[in-house]
């Protein structure tokens, strides 16, 4: 089966910090997924934030970007409702913005995966109820 991709933080972090401890693991399975990589603004926010400590990471974050690598594919004002029900179910997660929009895509994109390196999307739950997908490297690692 063909799953859309959807990526979070730490997955670019990984993937553009040749330094990071996932950096091998990520560019491996990088190489079994067709791109585009989707994702929400807040995963963005989130990764220029934390890439100002590495050389050249904002900009090659704006490459692939640019290439449409990766698409933001999250409107925040036409899933508000539905984005502070999931902040207020997981607020002992506790959850980030970024997170509850990533289980939304979940939702919306029924043939989809969450590539990411947090253990919390363990947790959560698409549709209340029913795992989430994951691409992640296991635990111990």
């Amino acid at each position: 089966m063909h799953y859309e991709v959807i990526v979070d933080t730490g997955i670019l972090l990984a993937l553009i910090d040749r330094n990071d401890s996932h950096h091998t693991w990520v560019t491996e399975r990088l190489k079994e997924i067709a791109p585009p990589l989707l994702t929400c603004e807040a995963v963005i926010s989130e990764s220029w934030f934390l890439l100002q400590r590495v050389k050249r990471g904002r900009e090659v974050l704006l490459q692939l970007l640019a290439q449409k690598q990766i698409i933001i594919r999250f409107n925040l004002d036409a899933e508000l409702v539905t984005i502070m029900a999931l902040l207020s179910r997981y607020q002992s997660v506790p959850v980030s913005l970024a997170d509850a929009e990533l289980v939304r895509m979940s939702e919306l994109y029924p043939n989809s995966l969450i590539f990411t390196l947090d253990s919390d999307f363990l947790v959560y739950r698409k549709n209340r109820d029913r795992l989430i997908p994951l691409l992640m490297p296991p635990l111990d690692s």
